[in-house]
């Protein structure tokens, strides 16, 4: 037993890895982490860029896809389903001892497909329908455009992890989304799932820049706050969204909670505590996908106690006293999600490229 099996056994979080390569497969790393008590996988195009582009691991695979005569996309994507494929089957043990609660692998559409409200339909279907395995999540951003696709997702029971999410109105949007698509998929709800993953440390890091542009002692003061502060609202949304007849209606159909999962958890400046978006965003029904140098750090020194909804009044006063000093958060996460996208589609951009030389060697 290790810490992040009373993670969730004592506080009801559930622990999961934010990588992915091939190597962890084959090498038998990915099983060690489940075996240390990781209960899920997310992983996102810079993951991939990372995995297919810095190593050899997949070259054969993607010489012989070459050699059918598909194409640098198409081979990509053959790539990263036979990955995704393989993290399922050793996560499957996970998801039938849970009862469906854990053991997802997460996958992304074309983050190009963004700001596409039809396209992102139709390759989240058709990415559920080649993997075809109930414990899969298809990423879709959780953007304007991508309201109406996540509905329509979970209308047809396909399970959708909601990436991108910064700001509190906007998740209020996408479990209104779930709760819509709930309404109108037919008959027992018990094997639909999803979760919302709200962002945390980008948000620290764009707040942060401005209160040292500020530059007063009180904005200085409140550096590193926000994001908690704004984690803790978000979790504060979910309680008042899952609860009355709305919800009980669908619960008697066997509807599950979407849980808020806390991405984006590894501290980007180093003067922060390499465990402060674990510490303190703790308990029921959440998840926290983590990289693999952080899992370790929290396995190491974590404080396991609950912490989501404690002092939720002083989170409050946080994004008060932000916007005393000038800070506007709102502004701030509508750029971090167009951010965001750029940096997901500037990575599938850049492996393709990659893999595109790498074709012309071959």
């Amino acid at each position: 037993m290790t810490k992040l099996h009373d993670l969730f056994q004592d506080y009801g979080q559930s622990p999961w890895l934010d990588n992915l390569r091939r190597g962890w497969i084959t090498s038998g790393e990915l099983q060690r982490w489940v075996d240390t008590g990781v209960r899920g996988l997310t992983s996102n195009p810079s993951i991939f860029e990372k995995a297919i582009a810095g190593s050899a691991d997949y070259d054969d695979e993607f010489r012989s896809s070459i050699g059918e005569g598909r194409s640098v996309e198409d081979s990509y994507w053959r790539l990263v389903v036979s990955d995704i494929e393989a993290a399922l089957r050793i996560l499957r043990p996970v998801y039938d001892a849970s009862d469906g609660g854990d053991g997802y692998v997460s996958v992304e559409v074309d983050p190009g497909l963004a700001r596409d409200t039809d396209g992102t339909i139709t390759a989240a279907r058709a990415l559920w329908d080649t993997i075809d395995q109930p414990n899969l999540y298809v990423k879709i951003p959780g953007t304007a455009e991508g309201l109406a696709a996540i509905e329509q997702m979970i209308a047809e029971k396909r399970n959708i992890n909601v990436t991108l999410l910064f700001s509190i109105d906007r998740y209020r949007e996408v479990m209104e989304a779930y709760l819509r698509g709930l309404e109108r998929a037919e008959g027992d709800l018990a094997r639909v799932s999803s979760v919302a993953s709200f962002f945390i440390s980008r948000v620290d890091g764009a707040v942060d820049k401005e209160l040292e542009s500020i530059g007063t002692p009180a904005a200085r003061a409140m550096k590193g706050k926000t994001a908690v502060a704004n984690g803790k609202l978000a979790y504060r949304a979910f309680l008042e969204t899952f609860r009355g007849a709305r919800w009980e209606a669908l619960q008697d159909r066997g509807a599950r909670v979407q849980r808020p999962l806390w991405a984006s958890t590894s501290t980007k400046d180093p003067s922060y505590s390499d465990t402060l978006y674990v510490d303190t965003l703790i308990g029921p029904d959440t998840v926290n996908t983590l990289p693999d140098a952080t899992l370790e750090a929290f396995i190491d020194h974590g404080a396991l106690r609950r912490t989501v909804d404690n002092n939720v009044a002083e989170a409050e006063a946080v994004i008060d006293a932000i916007a005393e000093l000038g800070v506007d958060l709102a502004a701030v996460t509508r750029q971090l999600e167009v951010e965001g996208v750029a940096s997901f589609e500037k990575s599938f951009t850049s492996l393709i490229e990659t893999l595109d030389t790498k074709r012309q060697q071959l």
